[in-house]
């Protein structure tokens, strides 16, 4: 059986930075726990942040990769600079699907860590732009598939080829 992680704040958690969740009601979802292939993972509180703890986002004109390099930092409204928790929950990440052998990953769009379609800007105003977050980079280089919460039915067509692929 194919593992499946799974953005924490997604399962009702309240592990944003807010203090929240975002629980998601999606029959993919429901099946996959059902089933227990959902292992859940909240990288900035794995990398240490608290809960609740101030936004973040990558700073303007930068991306994850360039974080995940050095070269760019994650800055949290307060001006005060996180990349280390976001990187080192990155690797936490990684580090738990590999652990259970996981190459699907569904996660929390437009967060700096999770996002797999848009970030923001690094203005904290509100603005998104097309990008990933540095968890998200993270497990992509590693050869997983990173789906948002938007697409629980790609998610799902993805583990089922990859069970069909196991099965030849």
């Amino acid at each position: 059986m194919h593992y499946v992680l799974v953005s924490s704040c997604l399962l009702g958690n309240p592990v944003r930075y807010d203090g929240r969740s975002v629980q998601q009601g999606d029959a993919v979802l429901d099946r996959w726990l059902q089933e227990g292939r959902v292992v859940a993972v909240c990288p900035e509180v794995a990398g240490g942040m608290p809960i609740p703890r101030p936004p973040a986002e990558i700073e303007p004109a930068k991306d994850a990769a360039a974080v995940l390099a050095g070269r760019a930092r994650v800055v949290a409204v307060t001006g005060d600079d996180v990349t280390q928790p976001f990187v080192r929950g990155a690797h936490e990440a990684l580090a738990a699907a590999q652990a259970r052998g996981i190459r699907i990953a569904v996660l929390k769009e437009g967060s700096p860590s999770c996002g797999s379609g848009y970030v923001y800007d690094g203005h904290f105003a509100g603005r998104r732009q097309p990008g990933v977050g540095v968890t998200a980079e993270l497990l992509r280089r590693a050869g997983l598939h990173v789906f948002s919460e938007r697409q629980w039915g790609e998610a799902a067509a993805c583990l089922a080829a990859l069970e069909a692929g196991d099965a030849d």
